[in-house]
């Protein structure tokens, strides 16, 4: 079988369960082609079928297994691992069951393949979470790797990781994925002897790699602590200044805002994960008082828990945030249940009680009726595209707007005689007027309640 080194050739199967639609199936395949594609793979075919559950030990019927199996060379059988002698009983049971199966799989009329599909994939992923059994069982009945939906992303998250505190998040979260899906290599032969507190006459190699995981992850959860509190520290300095965090969907168009506006040189990508790490730059042309603005890791539905908790540093920047903004791809027929998907992940880190708004993107992408419509369901959301300069700065005042409206106008004299209470004014609040007499110079702003406050005591005015 000749084997592209650079792209292997990936088989997708899906499970739709009852509560599940085709068009919800459909949507989640899609979504793990571009998961798959991102990851470097190249998508050549797909197994779909109706099961009442995903938690059967080869997670697919026997018909669909055998045809999944000829888009891989493999046997389509599961080699087992002890061989069981089953009573008369138990084999009328099992066969009774078989054949209840396949009546179930005819309804899917399993797809007969041209031989140019015939053991074209060299690895089978899967659109669900597998245990390490049901890993196994596909391994072997197909004959090449299999991944799981948790699988490709952690690996998508590793290959795109690029600071410290994110490599150690997703190095944490692989980890943990791994240890429960590692196998016996060597036989199960005992290494080193039993020693003081051992257990008789040594681990297997197994129970010692395990082990040495273990070891590991406690090791890189220090380490990332040690992380968090520098994190913390930098976060407390920034406690004064207004931030506006962006959250939302993979692949909404994140990046492209917040680089429209700072102005800074933040990864654009059409890759699903494209961001993992937190940028945080000041809104530019330069506000007064001053916004800075954070990117985030972007959301998918099925995201794996482990990883939510590992980039949950990632996610405090939304947690501290003055105001969300929830960015949709709005050209995206399935925007409002990913709106959801980041509702629910940020209700996971306790950010529901920040403020926020609705940033309908990519407006560009859409025709006018579907503008209009949008507008009526969505009154309050802003609409944008990123590549309008109009719409940027539209967005820019209803931001200043937003954190406006609970500031207060007044007017404050500065003696000459004060030093550097100027300065910090106009980095921290908006001079409306100025005027000035020999003495010092009286300043109209618009202030935050605390600053006023702070500005105020220094110059002593109760």
């Amino acid at each position: 079988m000749s084997m592209n080194e650079k792209m292997k050739n990936a088989v997708l199967v899906a499970i739709q369960l009852p509560k599940t639609s085709s068009l919800e199936t459909e949507a989640s395949l899609q979504e793990l082609t571009r998961l798959v594609t991102t990851l470097g793979y190249n998508v050549v075919g797909r197994v779909i079928q109706k099961r009442s559950t995903d938690k059967s030990s080869s997670v697919l019927g026997e018909g669909k297994l055998t045809e999944l199996a000829e888009w891989t060379g493999g046997t389509g059988r599961i080699a087992a691992m002890v061989e069981h002698k089953l009573s008369k009983a138990a084999q009328k049971w099992q066969d009774e069951k078989n054949e209840n199966s396949d009546a179930a799989e005819d309804e899917d009329h399993a797809g007969i393949l041209s031989e140019d599909q015939k053991k074209s994939a060299q690895i089978v992923i899967v659109d669900t979470d597998l245990s390490p059994s049901q890993l196994r069982n596909l391994e072997s009945a197909t004959g090449v790797g299999v991944l799981d939906r948790t699988g490709v992303i952690i690996e998508i998250f590793s290959r795109h990781a690029k600071t410290k505190a994110a490599r150690l998040q997703v190095e944490i979260a692989r980890l943990t994925y791994v240890a429960p899906r590692l196998r016996e290599t060597g036989g199960g032969e005992d290494r080193g002897g039993g020693g003081v507190g051992g257990k008789g006459s040594g681990e297997s190699s197994l129970e010692l790699d395990k082990r040495k995981i273990r070891d590991r992850i406690k090791e890189l959860k220090t380490e990332l602590e040690s992380i968090g509190n520098e994190h913390q520290v930098r976060r407390a300095r920034r406690e004064q200044e207004i931030s506006v965090a962006l959250v939302g969907y993979t692949n909404a168009g994140k990046s492209s805002l917040m680089r429209a506006m700072t102005g800074s040189e933040v990864l654009v990508a059409d890759k699903l994960f494209a961001t993992l790490d937190t940028t945080i730059r000041p809104m530019h042309p330069e506000t007064r008082p001053k916004v800075l603005m954070s990117d985030t890791v972007g959301f998918i539905k099925k995201l794996p828990h482990d990883l939510v908790a590992s980039f949950k540093s990632t996610l405090d920047e939304a947690l501290h945030a003055s105001l969300l903004l929830f960015v949709v791809d709005s050209s995206d027929v399935s925007f409002r249940s990913q709106l959801e998907v980041t509702k629910t992940v940020l209700a996971e880190v306790g950010a529901t009680d920040v403020p926020s708004l609705l940033i309908l993107n990519k407006k560009d992408r859409l025709s006018e009726l579907d503008v209009t419509d949008l507008k009526s369901e969505y009154p309050d959301a802003i609409m944008i595209s990123t590549r309008d300069s109009n719409d940027l700065e539209m967005l820019r005042g209803k931001i200043m707007s937003y954190f406006e409206s609970t500031m207060l106008d007044e007017d404050l004299f500065i003696p000459y005689t004060v030093q550097g209470v100027i300065g910090e004014i106009r980095t921290k609040m908006r001079v409306l007027a100025e005027s000035y007499t020999d003495k010092g110079v009286t300043l109209k702003v618009r202030s935050s309640i605390e600053n006023l406050a702070a500005i105020k005591k220094k110059l002593g005015i109760k």
